[in-house]
């Protein structure tokens, strides 16, 4: 709720929440837990579900009872349970934004409006062409960008946490000054840098992005600050 209203008095233009973590709570507290920040700023709220993360799911019961606040507004998904999602859409007037980068087509496919995605901060622009391509009922072209995606969003999302790979790979990229992340955020280890380079080695064809000038910076990612522990990049 602090954070909330501290959003809020430096200038957000809405606000995203993940159920309480840890705790485990009945659907119960998950429901006064996202009323309680919902009702303490006036902006418009997004409910982030996202068990793989939090422990937890929001339950149909629990989402359709939180439509009717009038500050939550959204859903960012990244649960992959479309039948809910699309129940869900279907009996209220939430918006749903995809939230698992490699599901981002079959969502689209069902009804949700966009994406609130991690591979979109590298390459944004084939996402952009995908959900123009659906809005306008193009299969084919949506399809061929989410074939293009692929080894991107699997360099991305699959082999270290999202933020680790984005930042490792715009760096490699040129695009920020550094990989390093907050701990208990790392760099990768030599061979999670491998995986993610391999995938990135299949990507082509992608607009507005080129890895052909790639130069990735294992020791940039991985060193530094943190003291180096015996058997380890670090």
């Amino acid at each position: 709720i602090q954070l909330a209203k501290q959003s809020e008095a430096a200038g957000a233009d809405a606000i995203m929440a993940v159920p309480p973590y840890y705790n485990n709570p009945p659907q119960a507290g998950v429901l006064t837990h996202f009323r309680m920040i919902a009702d303490a700023t006036d902006l418009p709220m997004i409910l982030y579900d996202i068990p793989g993360r939090t422990g937890i799911p929001i339950a149909y019961e629990t989402i359709t009872r939180l439509a009717k606040h009038p500050n939550i507004l959204a859903v960012k998904d990244a649960k992959g349970d479309l039948a809910q999602a699309s129940r869900v859409m279907n009996e209220t007037n939430l918006l749903y934004f995809s939230g698992d980068d490699p599901m981002v087509l079959p969502s689209l496919s069902i009804g949700m409006s966009g994406l609130i995605g991690v591979t979109a901060n590298i390459a944004p622009q084939p996402y952009r062409v995908m959900v123009d391509a659906v809005n306008r009922g193009d299969l084919a072209a949506a399809t061929e960008q989410h074939r293009l995606l692929e080894p991107l969003a699997r360099a991305t999302m699959t082999h270290v946490p999202g933020t680790v790979s984005t930042k490792y790979l715009l760096h490699g990229l040129g695009r920020i000054s550094t990989p390093r992340v907050r701990l208990p955020l790392v760099g990768p280890e030599e061979w999670e840098a491998t995986l993610i380079e391999d995938d990135v080695a299949k990507v082509q064809g992608l607009d507005g992005i080129d890895f052909s000038n790639f130069r990735p910076d294992r020791n940039a990612a991985a060193g530094g600050a943190l003291p180096r522990i015996a058997g380890t990049t670090r």
